[in-house]
């Protein structure tokens, strides 16, 4: 448990409740917050419900415990994308880009949807444009799918109950058992898909990221359109996706991490 916090300045604390939550991966009670960082349970309330109220926290709506909200997400991608860091991820989707001359893409669990952080588009004319900031939905796309069957098999009943299974393209995936055996699969084998779900004639794979503690973090994607690969065809470059999400993730959390 962490000692002194009473001379640490109230900032201070509300970091280090942020990186408690951070470091759980999962919703904390301010009890749970409470067993890592000692301050008296009145004040954890305090400055918990302070940072709910200014867009940094949310409230599971299964007990109440508290996650990160949009905001903290932003201001986590935020220091991403202005750090060395941004740079060399895009220094690596620029080359994977050009070896498959198709759209590659970062993308990261949003609140109800993985957010492009970063992209490098294919020179082809024909393309599909999902820019930088664009949400799509979990169950329709290979990051997003990937992001579901990285959780346990409560995690993913907990998710598909809050979620709408909708309509996005030909082969959209619209019933929970059916999604919950593509999620198996997924699972068993490391990757995801996306066979013209989320989009009529557009096909994509995607690979996770990790950090150190094998906890999922990103998708490295890329989609392309049916007239150029077929689905087959492009399940063929998992390989090299999965090289090149090994570098990013010492890029990112390597001994030498350029942050």
């Amino acid at each position: 448990m962490t000692e002194n916090l009473e001379r640490i300045p109230t900032n201070m604390r509300m970091i280090l409740i942020l990186e408690t939550l951070a470091n759980a991966a999962r919703p904390l009670s301010v009890a749970e917050i409470g067993e890592v960082i000692d301050l008296p349970k009145p004040t954890l309330h305090r400055l918990c419900t302070t940072l709910e109220e200014d867009g940094f926290l949310i409230r599971d709506s299964a007990g109440g415990r508290m996650r990160p909200a949009r905001r903290t997400r932003l201001f986590a991608s935020g220091l991403l994308m202005a750090s060395q860091l941004h740079i060399s991820r895009r220094m690596v989707l620029t080359t994977l880009a050009g070896e498959i001359r198709e759209t590659c893409n970062f993308g990261v669990p949003g609140e109800s949807g993985m957010t492009y952080l970063d992209r490098v588009d294919t020179p082809w004319p024909l393309r599909y444009q999902l820019p930088i900031g664009a949400e799509v939905p979990f169950h329709c796309t290979a990051g997003g799918k990937l992001f579901l069957a990285s959780h346990d098999a409560s995690g993913r009943e907990r998710l598909l109950r809050s979620m709408s299974l909708t309509v996005e393209g030909p082969n959209s995936i619209t019933d929970k058992d059916v999604l919950q055996r593509e999620l198996d699969a997924i699972d068993d084998a490391g990757y995801s898909w996306d066979n013209e779900e989320f989009m009529a004639g557009m096909v994509a794979v995607a690979v996770p990221i990790h950090d150190p503690q094998k906890r999922f973090v990103a998708a490295l994607a890329f989609h392309a359109p049916v007239q150029r690969m077929k689905f087959d065809e492009a399940k063929n470059w998992v390989p090299r996706l999965t090289e090149a999400a090994a570098d990013l993730e010492e890029l990112m959390f390597g001994d030498d991490a350029a942050i």
